[in-house]
């Protein structure tokens, strides 16, 4: 009993708000790393800044990543088809685990280039690059707030990976900032800072983008939803008339989406036909209830005194 019945349009609503936002969130992130490319780059360039270019380079990462999310977030909106009876709904978590991949790569090549700029002594930048810096900093701090809060509510692998790439780079362009600053008052020592802070940023973008692709490899192996998902599914079976209990409960979280497996006991004694009935009804309610829910595939089991 999979064949999915017609949503309510308030339910139909409030999935494609779902895409819509997580969307547009992949849009503001392009568009501001594809600004800061062309700042970093030019900036690090003219003020001879090591840093500020392995900067630049990263936020190309950040370019193509995002482009990534953009194209899996609107390939896992489309419905099922012969070929994919699931949907596509894990492109989403896909393009989340490719960022994450993406960002460990690039961070790796970043650092064995910066390691072999210290072979030659590399002079200090002007302050003016740590203005640069800091106005990138503050740029992707504010990037990281809007899209981890659209992540956090969408529950999105691919949005929740690219907001932490955001503070990564936050957290990089402010310690390339301060460096910058402090270069020219430490003596011998000052056309070191740069590059030392670039190493900085690297190690930052590897542990962050670590932790990105574990968590996000647990949801591609199908890793049981959180706890309060679970126990709303099995609240608002137990609401449907006839349902006396509800055995095993399945809750996959595919994308921004999530299938449900669910065992439900009914009176033995009713009929094929009313049993069939009450399956439908949870399968409605849970439709109607949690929008974000995909599918739902129900067994019936007999209830005995």
């Amino acid at each position: 009993m999979s064949l999915s019945p017609p949503r309510d349009e308030a339910s139909i609503a409030v999935r494609d708000r779902v895409y819509v936002d997580a969307k547009r969130a992949a849009i503001w992130g392009l568009t501001s790393n594809a600004v800061l490319v062309v700042v970093k780059l030019v900036g690090g360039l003219l003020l001879h800044s090591s840093a500020l270019i392995a900067d630049a380079v990263n936020s190309i990462g950040d370019v193509t990543s995002s482009v990534v999310v953009r194209a899996a977030l609107h390939i896992a909106e489309q419905e099922e088809d012969d070929d994919h009876p699931y949907g596509h709904t894990k492109a989403e978590s896909i393009a989340g685990f490719g960022v994450s991949l993406l960002v460990m790569f690039g961070a790796g090549i970043l650092t064995i280039e910066t390691i072999h700029g210290f072979s030659e002594t590399p002079e200090i930048p002007h302050w003016s690059a740590g203005v640069v810096a800091a106005v990138c900093s503050l740029i992707k701090e504010v990037l990281f707030r809007y899209t981890s809060q659209v992540a956090k509510r969408l529950d999105s692998a691919a949005l929740r990976a690219t907001a932490l790439d955001h503070r990564s780079d936050a957290l990089g362009s402010g310690a390339i900032a301060i460096s910058l600053f402090a270069a020219p008052s430490l003596g011998a020592f000052g056309p070191y800072v740069d590059p030392v802070a670039a190493l900085c940023v690297c190690a930052v973008l590897i542990i962050t983008s670590a932790k990105m692709f574990l968590a996000i490899a647990a949801e591609l192996m199908d890793q049981q939803a959180d706890a309060e998902t679970v126990a709303k599914v099995r609240d608002i079976a137990a609401e449907v008339d006839q349902v006396k209990d509800t055995e095993k409960l399945r809750v996959r979280k595919s994308g921004l989406e999530y299938f449900i497996e669910l065992h439900v006991r009914v009176d033995g004694r009713l009929s094929v036909a009313e049993g069939h009935r009450i399956g439908h009804e949870v399968k409605d309610r849970l439709l109607a209830k949690m929008p974000r829910v995909r599918d739902v595939h129900i067994h019936i089991e007999p209830w005995t005194d």
